[in-house]
């Protein structure tokens, strides 16, 4: 028997026919979907120091269980001492079982160890059914070990949907278990 993750049995057997009750949808296909997750490190300071881009991309490789990349700098920036090529940040896009996997761990284990945690806002959504979110440290994944942590530093996640409208993909995250501050709909 091959393993299928806990939260895409759930999305596929309960919050599916949720979603196609409510919004009407005539067919399982019309019902959004989590698509992937892009999660992106921006590091200002690796301009003076490169070994920054590498811990970075070594942390999140660890938190994501897939390879990240480094990004490189598009264009040369004289005041922030920044040339054209030169490695700036990382990032990692998941898909597929791995992202499953991602965003259960994420929203069990590292969202309630941010201090002072009371919800996500609820606000960040695109227009176009993203969601977008900031982790001020990156100390909240488990897998990062404190002792080796040289420099605290956050990163940005996206959860990327096929939802049409941001209601439709608030519904869809609020039922895999997204812990909204305020549990309102979106107009």
């Amino acid at each position: 028997m091959t393993y299928i993750p806990r939260l895409k049995t759930k999305y596929l057997e309960e919050i599916v026919p949720k979603l196609q009750e409510k919004f009407g949808y005539t067919s399982i296909m019309q019902v959004p979907k989590l698509q992937k997750i892009c999660i992106n490190q921006g590091l200002g300071a690796a301009t003076a120091d490169k070994k920054l881009v590498d811990v970075a991309v070594k942390e999140m490789t660890m938190i994501a269980g897939q390879k990240a990349v480094p990004t490189i700098a598009k264009k040369s920036v004289s005041n922030f001492k920044l040339r054209e090529g030169m490695p700036i940040g990382a990032r990692v896009t998941l898909r597929g079982d791995r992202m499953w996997e991602f965003l259960d761990r994420f929203m069990a284990v590292a969202l309630p160890r941010v201090r002072d945690f009371r919800g996500v806002n609820d606000k960040s959504f695109d227009g176009r059914g993203n969601y977008s979110l900031g982790v001020t440290e990156q100390i909240i994944f488990p897998e990062i070990d404190l002792d080796k942590v040289s420099r605290i530093s956050g990163m940005d996640v996206t959860f990327v949907t096929s939802a049409n409208t941001d209601n439709e993909a608030y519904e869809l995250l609020s039922e895999l278990g997204m812990p909204f501050k305020n549990k309102v709909k979106i107009q």
